[in-house]
């Protein structure tokens, strides 16, 4: 049975416990560079296809894709966590580095101290993003998206090509003018069953209105067509108002729990959160979860480290361990989906964002109790 004497006061282990977290911190900053990059340029480039062929300019491509960047990063960092753990235990394996240190008499849970600590770094670096850089970052992407959706010029009024901004909806105009006078313009509109109407008009203009942009065409007629009847209305205007608004959504947005500030969620009320169209339960999940998840980080480290010690007793490695380690992290994340659905139906189950947090740190005490075992013990279990 290995000692599980801890030392905290020893110098020689100062020593080692610099050089773990060295290397942990040093892989851990190379898998978080890799990681982040996949993810970003991933999303970066389905945006890049919306917001390009919207007619939007590469600088606002740019300021959305940075934006995204907290959210990316929060994503990626317990997984590097647990990948770094598991690449600086297999390389210590290899090395026969850990066989060493077990034999000047460290006990494998001494040896888990510095996976502590840089699991608590990393704790440290999510805290920093859930309470303040992803509230601001998501406000921020939230406000620009609206901002884009409203810019009705961007993604209707590109002269010589026929758009669809909407289902049911076709634009097509001839000219705008450095006024931004259309000249020429042709609507159609089928989105009611049965009905099709098409507007051309000599010009028009955009101007805002209480719901959003309202189109007014000049000197134009109107043809209606009814589906059911076969029948064609025409109708001649010299100016008519038609109301864009609704193909781009409404012009304003509903509040996120995700992009408040931590102390407006710890103080808010029902009442108030109800007036913003959220739910106490949400604002204290939320709440909850700015808290619980930074701890993952710690949890995925020690599994990771873990897995990999518990392969030296296997003669066909750790791989298997490694694969179970990740196994199980699937299942916890699964178990907290599930309990984040309760959770956000009743404020008072707000704790059970915690509940991944237990489930991996009983995962790492079922693996602390099976590498005390003696040999025999785990050959014969």
């Amino acid at each position: 049975m290995f000692g599980l004497g801890i030392g905290w006061g020893s110098a020689r282990v100062s020593r080692i416990d610099r050089y773990l977290l060295a290397q942990l911190l040093s892989v851990f900053a190379f898998f978080t560079l890799v990681l982040v990059s996949v993810y970003w340029v991933n999303r970066a480039a389905r945006l890049f296809d919306a917001l390009i062929g919207d007619g939007q300019s590469f600088w606002v491509f740019l300021e959305l894709s940075v934006l995204t960047l907290p959210n990316v990063i929060r994503v990626v960092l317990p997984l590097s966590a647990f990948a770094a753990a598991v690449y600086v235990a297999i390389r210590l394996t290899r090395d026969n580095e850990m066989v060493v240190l077990q034999g000047t008499g460290l006990s494998y849970l001494r040896m888990l101290r510095p996976v502590v600590i840089f699991g608590l770094l990393v704790a440290l670096m999510l805290a920093a993003l859930m309470h303040v850089l992803m509230p601001l970052s998501r406000a921020q992407l939230a406000e620009r998206q609206v901002q884009i959706a409203e810019n009705i010029a961007a993604r209707l009024l590109r002269a010589g090509e026929f758009l669809e901004p909407a289902d049911g909806i076709v634009v097509f105009l001839r000219e705008v003018t450095p006024e931004g006078k259309l000249i020429d313009i042709f609507l159609a509109d089928s989105r009611a069953p049965g009905v099709r109407v098409e507007y051309n008009a000599a010009t028009a203009l955009l101007v805002p209105g209480p719901q959003g942009p309202v189109l007014v065409m000049f000197d134009g007629v109107a043809l209606i067509h009814q589906g059911a009847t076969n029948r064609l209305t025409t109708i001649a205007f010299d100016d008519l108002s038609y109301d864009v608004g609704a193909l781009i959504g409404p012009a304003g947005r509903g509040s996120d729990a995700r992009e408040l500030p931590t102390g407006f969620l710890r103080e808010a009320d029902a009442e108030l959160l109800s007036e913003m169209g959220l739910t106490l339960a949400e604002a204290r999940f939320e709440l909850a979860s700015r808290n619980a998840q930074p701890l993952l980080s710690v949890v995925t480290s020690l599994i990771g480290f873990a897995a990999v010690f518990l392969g030296q007793f296997s003669r066909l490695g750790a791989w298997r361990q490694v694969l179970g380690a990740i196994v199980a992290l699937v299942l916890i994340q699964l178990v907290g989906n599930a309990a984040a659905g309760m959770a956000l139906r009743d404020a008072a189950r707000a704790g059970l964002a915690f509940v991944p947090v237990g489930l991996g740190v009983l995962v790492v005490a079922a693996m602390l109790a099976w590498a005390s075992l003696p040999r025999k013990g785990r050959q014969g279990a």
